[in-house]
């Protein structure tokens, strides 16, 4: 499969980092342009997040669809908000309003303080195994010739047919995590798998550990999705300087309690995900050729927070090396969103391409 980008669409214009989450408002025009410029920019899918207090992921997914030609939405679902019938017919009637562009991305949930909001009391063992059964659900819906009846621990429902289908069968299934139980659904059922920027040694343990589980289910391994959010300038020093600055600005935003009242949580983070990023951060601000760990402590790693430092040329090395362990989807997302995500599609997207395109030309490995 081809090296592809990945994006994130914001809702409004409000500023990234801890308060990425926190915009509450909603700018139709921002949302249409943002979409667009990630389209005509040369991204090839964007994340429709999910929280529970952000707009609704399902109609922020459409209106990306129907605003644009070619990216594919990658919508953000968590399967304790929608019983898997409904949600098998409003993915295959989302599939094709975008004319079979879509991915979901399952979100079993690391919080359980988060989960409760929307009145999701399972502990998160129990979410990694509800994910794994509305899984097979979903596809067991949309490859059924007639009606479907299910039994199981967490979903029972008889004689349920969709006419709806996706565009072309199936829709992609993105899993995600640093846990064995998200390693396990991932690779068990996934197509794709999602990981967040850490050291290029600890990234590949992680992927030969979904791949191992994908091995032992006889699947082929699913397609690795890495998650960074880069700082680019026209040299490695002023990349530097200028992520200095957007660390104060994240640290600013960190401490504005009522930005942040919906989003926050107690104390160390729960997920595994967020842990490991912490925990990375305290043998070393800087790891390989210029991952940066600082805005993961300045984010209590509230998400995907680790940036890759320095000049278009830096920052495109860097994500090749990551290509060269095993991944072939790279996030790039920004804490200036928009204004990154045109720079990133003028100065960074070309050069991995670029580069891409010399090796498949001339036979050369990395």
């Amino acid at each position: 499969m081809p090296v592809e980008f990945i994006s994130a669409v914001h809702t409004d214009s409000g500023a990234s980092g801890p308060a990425a989450a926190s915009r509450t408002g909603f700018d139709r025009d921002h949302l249409r342009r943002y979409a667009r410029a990630l389209d005509d920019g040369g991204f090839d899918h964007t994340l429709v997040a999910y929280h529970s207090a952000s707009p609704d992921a399902f109609q922020i997914a459409q209106f990306v669809a129907t605003h644009t030609e070619r990216i594919r939405p990658i919508l953000a679902h968590r399967p304790g908000v929608v019983f898997p019938t409904h949600a098998s017919r409003a993915l295959a009637t989302l599939d094709r309003i975008s004319d079979g562009r879509l991915s979901v991305h399952i979100i079993s949930g690391g919080s359980d303080e988060e989960q409760r909001r929307e009145g999701d009391y399972l502990n998160k063992a129990e979410r990694y195994e509800r994910s794994d059964e509305y899984i097979q659900i979903l596809r067991k819906v949309w490859q059924a010739d007639g009606p479907v009846s299910h039994e199981g621990k967490h979903f029972r429902f008889e004689g349920y047919y969709s006419d709806v289908k996706p565009v072309n069968g199936l829709i992609p299934i993105s899993v995600g995590g640093s846990s064995p139980d998200a390693y396990r659904v991932g690779g068990q059922q996934g197509d794709i798998f999602g990981l967040w920027g850490e050291p290029l040694k600890e990234t590949g343990e992680q992927i030969a550990a979904v791949n191992a589980v994908a091995d032992a289910a006889g699947r082929p391994h699913p397609r690795i999705w890495v998650s960074f959010r880069p700082i680019i300038a026209p040299t490695d020093e002023l990349a530097w300087e200028k992520a200095h600055r957007t660390l104060g600005v994240l640290k600013d935003q960190a401490h504005n309690t009522e930005l942040l009242r919906h989003y926050r949580t107690a104390g160390r983070p729960a997920n595994v995900g967020s842990q490991r990023l912490l925990d990375i951060a305290e043998r070393g601000e800087v790891h390989d050729r210029c991952l940066w760990t600082a805005p993961a402590v300045a984010t209590n790693a509230a998400g995907a927070s680790t940036a890759l430092v320095g000049s278009p040329e830096t920052v495109a090395q860097a994500l090749l090396d990551y290509v060269d362990i095993g991944c072939d989807l790279l996030s790039i997302r920004g804490y200036d969103p928009l204004n990154d995500a045109i720079d990133y599609a003028r100065h960074v997207l070309p050069l991995v391409r670029q580069e891409l395109a010399h090796r498949a030309a001339t036979g050369q490995a990395a």
